[in-house]
């Protein structure tokens, strides 16, 4: 097992939602929460799609989500379907015939917004096709785009306004018999986002799609996300998420996952505790924890990795790491193993050597991890 686990003071307990399948992957319950993105793609563009989700998928994506604005892009859908390697999602708006076409493509989910789909004759429709053809369905509430009738009763975008949307729409999946849905209460202001989705929680017991949406750039927005995102996580809402980002989808994929990391709701890939580096650092530590970054994206397992420029914190971190390498004087620095102080490096050799040093713990914990397995099996 890797050292940085989860103490009982960081637990976080999850609302009981009930468990929808989304392709093969469980999304609610006890499911671990899935991370979407979504392509930025012309879509009827197959290759450069199927491309796009790929990359996606080897980020660590769960579940990706497509446009679906034409009927060239439905066609699209059924050779990107066959291709992947994670369950899609039809995103619909306006046209309702496009989601009837995406469920026939393979679509493993459908994402409707309410506010635009079209009255209860077409949902009907919609819920025929995804019954027909095993999709679930997500319910996607937009503050920018709410029902009329509401926005005349309330005035102006807001969480009561919202959640009432997303409510209006559960009533008629259900009156359809219909039960395999999920449910999204999106905001680009994080106070309206928040304060809807934990209405939303009060409300429903289905699964929540957590995202603030149009959260801005890189940078920007995985602040905005992670506030809102994180507030709504540590409080237990939430099965599955987005981080919305105007940036590569495989930003919104890392971005995602170290938000859920951060919480300790996921595991997977290497942490690396680094710090802010100043005058006394042995190294450079900014320059060297960003091509370990690179360097280390092919690992899937968890563990941590401490790289600490000096002495004054460096030991103490390392000793709650799998790997760990912190600055000394003369050029080199010491390596921890385990949380132990294992030997010497020259710094012109450390990254090389930290690579090599993850790699083979990395190596130890799936043995280890599938000699438990096959030892559960055999005792069942």
């Amino acid at each position: 097992m890797s050292l940085h686990a989860i103490r009982p003071w960081r637990e976080i307990a999850r609302r009981k939602s009930r468990q929808i399948r989304v392709g093969k992957v469980l999304v609610g319950g006890d499911a671990p929460i899935s991370v979407q993105t979504m392509t930025n793609t012309d879509t009827s563009d197959v290759k450069a799609t199927i491309e796009q989700v790929q990359r996606a998928a080897v980020a660590g994506a769960d579940i990706v989500r497509i446009s679906t604005p034409d009927e060239s892009s439905t066609r699209a859908l059924r050779e990107i379907v066959a291709e992947s390697p994670v369950p899609i999602v039809a995103d619909i708006h306006f046209h309702y015939k496009r989601a009837i076409e995406a469920a026939e493509a393979g679509a493993a989910c459908l994402r409707i917004n309410p506010g635009n789909i079209g009255d209860a004759r077409r949902v009907a429709e919609v819920i025929r096709a995804a019954k027909d053809h095993g999709c679930s369905i997500r319910i996607g509430v937009n503050a920018g785009s709410l029902e009329r009738h509401l926005l005349e009763k309330y005035g102006e975008p807001c969480p009561d306004a919202m959640v009432e949307s997303g409510l209006d729409h559960i009533r008629i999946l259900q009156d359809n018999d219909f039960h395999e849905f999920k449910i999204s209460v999106k905001a680009s202001d994080v106070f309206m986002a928040a304060a809807a989705y934990q209405q939303l929680a009060d409300a429903t017991d289905a699964p929540i799609h957590l995202g603030i949406t149009e959260a801005g750039g890189l940078v920007s927005g995985t602040v905005k996300s992670a506030i809102g995102l994180g507030n709504l996580l540590w409080m237990g809402i939430g099965d599955t998420i987005r981080v919305s980002l105007s940036a590569d989808p495989v930003e919104e994929v890392k971005v995602g996952f170290e938000i859920l990391k951060s919480l300790g709701l996921r595991h997977r890939g290497v942490t690396i505790i680094s710090c802010p580096s100043c005058a006394r650092q042995g190294f450079d530590v900014i320059k060297t924890v960003s091509t370990l970054e690179d360097r280390l994206a092919h690992i899937t397992t968890s563990l941590s990795l401490s790289v600490i420029g000096c002495v004054v914190n460096g030991p103490g971190e390392a000793l709650m790491t799998d790997v760990g390498f912190t600055g000394g004087g003369a050029g080199s620095g010491m390596v921890y193993l385990a949380g132990k102080q294992s030997h010497k490096m020259g710094n012109d050799k450390m990254i090389d050597h930290i690579v090599e040093q993850v790699e083979k713990r990395a190596a130890a914990i799936e043995a280890a991890e599938r000699e438990a397995a096959e030892a559960e099996a055999r005792a069942d």
